[in-house]
């Protein structure tokens, strides 16, 4: 029997019933057999098998990183991709061969010789070699300003510009509309005057049309440079000079007002700014 108390609540005014007894489960649930493998691998050999099931082997391997992260290493495709767990022990992750016919073996007799050789290459710090490059590619009257800039040596020791190219007025007459055909640069007589660059020599002598004292230096493909007023000479017509070789010594030769250098640029016939090519 039961009784309420003023509270509201029941109590118990007979013996408790008797309590249910324990049931012990003794049925073993099959188990998810793939789950328990997945388990047992490490999440390097998990990673590993699925980029061997998947068929990316071929073309990239996967490491895991310290943090744990996935890294994917692109790596040729007969390249075994190596990895180190955690335990520090190295591991293949991907190991997968190459078609067969895709890298041909090669084979040479052992008395063979094998050439190494370059062809030679051109850089700013070689101007010698970049001005030989522009000429064997095209003919000099189509060089642009910004490619030939710099690829010419300067002809004196140092260059202080005491009359530029084109117009000016004469300093012999005095005369308007004189067409100056190079770059007079301030020299005092028996200054070394140096090849601006490699060429032969074909001319070396005196200039009937004022140049006086005159070395003309043939670069190829339409380039030439001449050097005017020389006090005397250093070459001879067909020799081969080098940039920076001595030529001449500057003077006042010809139709010339002091010691100086008349320095030219020509291409195909035509003068043009030598400050183009210095």
């Amino acid at each position: 029997m039961t009784s309420q108390n003023v509270r509201g609540r029941r109590r118990a005014s007979g013996p408790a019933a008797e309590l249910r007894p324990a049931t012990v489960v003794t049925e073993i649930r099959p188990r998810d057999t793939e789950r328990q493998v997945r388990r047992r691998k490490s999440p390097l050999r998990q990673v590993a098998d699925f980029a061997a099931a998947s068929g990316v082997g071929q073309k990239a391997g996967v490491a895991l990183a310290a943090t744990g992260l996935a890294l994917t290493v692109g790596l040729p495709a007969t390249s075994p991709v190596m990895a180190t767990s955690e335990s520090g022990q190295t591991e293949s992750a991907l190991a997968v061969a190459a078609p067969a016919g895709s890298q041909p073996e090669v084979s040479a007799a052992a008395s063979a010789k094998i050439d190494f050789s370059r062809a030679a290459v051109a850089t700013t710090a070689d101007p010698d070699g970049k001005l030989k490059q522009l000429l064997s590619a095209q003919s000099a009257g189509s060089i642009q300003r910004a490619s030939s800039v710099g690829t010419m040596a300067s002809p004196l020791a140092s260059l202080t510009t005491a009359s530029p190219f084109g117009y000016r007025i004469s300093p012999l007459t005095g005369g308007a509309g004189d067409f100056h055909r190079g770059q007079d640069f301030v020299a005092q007589c028996g200054t070394s005057v140096n090849a601006a660059a490699s060429g032969k020599v074909t001319f070396a002598g005196w200039h009937e049309y004022g140049g006086g004292n005159r070395v003309v230096i043939d670069h190829g493909n339409g380039l030439e440079t001449t050097y005017n007023h020389l006090s005397s000479l250093n070459v001879q017509v067909g020799q081969t000079v080098n940039r920076g070789d001595n030529v001449a010594f500057s003077g006042t030769t010809g139709a010339s007002t002091g010691c100086h250098l008349h320095f030219e640029v020509q291409v195909n016939g035509e003068v043009v700014d030598p400050m183009s090519w210095l």
